[in-house]
């Protein structure tokens, strides 16, 4: 739902507890730009990322690999 600043200003209890009863996000409008309140417990966009094994290794040991196998021009 998108509402004006003015709006939130009439009723900003009103608005911050029917976020958090919903869960669903107000924006407001304000100077041509747009702003959220989001409701506690909406994921971050990092939440969403998949977790990746990754090499525990000192950078100074991979400087010095031999990728001539592996490279293809």
């Amino acid at each position: 739902m998108r509402i004006t600043a003015s709006r939130l200003r009439q009723d900003i209890y009103r608005i911050l507890d029917s976020v958090i009863e919903t869960g669903v996000p107000i924006e407001i409008e304000r100077q041509g730009r747009i702003l959220r309140i989001v409701p506690p417990g909406e994921s971050s966009r990092t939440a969403a990322l998949t977790r990746r094994e990754y090499l525990n290794t000192e950078p100074e040991d991979l400087v010095h690999l031999d990728w001539s196998a592996e490279w293809r021009e």
